[in-house]
């Protein structure tokens, strides 16, 4: 009988939890400020988000050799994205966007964490041709941090897997050492490592792209010759790029760019922006 009890109890409490982890990630949403879309992110504020990506980029860096030791490399990315940032909508979000290039000169990849941590390796940086090429890229990792699609990749994954990870999220306060210990928000942050954007956030980031850069006074064309560049990459006969891993095809997405471009500029792309 009191087996019984016992059972029924825990079966009870389960129920509970799991009507509360719904309740909170379908019950609350949070409008973004540049998209201007609702979102479910379960609670997770801009505050909490940050720190995660903070807490996410060592370990993140360390899978491709930490950080670039090329000065200059690191000056031309940091002051790209700056441009990108103060320039354009994404100024208007409350992220802490930084810019950081990457000691693996083999693995053709860029990536952004929550909250404005992004990165992008030396080897892809040394096949771009151009600063537009790599406001490109800068600006489509910068698209996937304004549409906070970070934080609703944790929000799915922990309503998945328990269901009250996501509870536990919400009450994750970074300056509590003990709340940064708590298992969920350890998970979380494997989870952000591990991270691939879908097929519809990565759409999303291209048109957010385009957005910023024609705002920060590049021409968005030069998205689409990083396309090229990265389709020529992986024809040439060695190991695919491992962008390839966490992005769609680009040839897939350069049908999408135009139409975000024409979207931008219906009359056309106006003279004087850089390339």
């Amino acid at each position: 009988m009191n087996r019984r009890g016992l059972g029924g109890g825990g079966a009870l409490v389960a129920l509970l939890m799991a009507a509360f982890a719904l309740f909170r990630y379908f019950g609350s949403t949070q409008v973004n400020e540049v998209t201007g879309e609702k979102q479910r992110v379960a609670g997770i504020t801009p505050r909490q988000e940050i720190a995660l990506g903070l807490q996410a980029a060592p370990q993140m860096a360390q899978q491709f050799g930490g950080l670039s030791r090329d000065a200059r490399a690191q000056d031309l990315v940091r002051r790209v994205g700056a441009r990108i940032v103060e320039r354009s909508s994404a100024a208007k979000s409350p992220w802490r966007f930084e810019f950081h290039v990457l000691a693996d000169d083999r693995t053709v990849n860029a990536f952004a964490l929550p909250g404005g941590q992004i990165f992008i390796t030396q080897a892809l940086l040394r096949r771009l041709e151009t600063e537009g090429q790599l406001a490109g890229v800068l600006g489509h990792e910068a698209g996937h941090v304004a549409a906070r699609h970070g934080a609703e990749h944790i929000a799915k994954q922990q309503l998945t897997q328990g269901l009250t990870g996501a509870a536990v999220l919400a009450t994750y306060d970074p300056n509590d050492p003990n709340s940064m210990r708590n298992a969920a928000v350890i998970t979380a942050i494997g989870q952000l490592v591990n991270m691939k954007y879908g097929r519809d956030d990565e759409l999303e980031s291209d048109t957010l792209g385009v957005r910023f850069l024609a705002e920060a006074g590049y021409d968005p064309r030069a998205m689409i010759r990083v396309m090229e560049i990265l389709k020529a990459a992986a024809g040439g006969g060695g190991r695919a790029p491992e962008f390839f891993s966490t992005h769609p095809n680009p040839e897939n997405r350069i049908g999408r760019i135009k139409q975000a471009i024409e979207q931008v500029f219906p009359n056309g792309v106006p003279a004087g922006l850089k390339g």
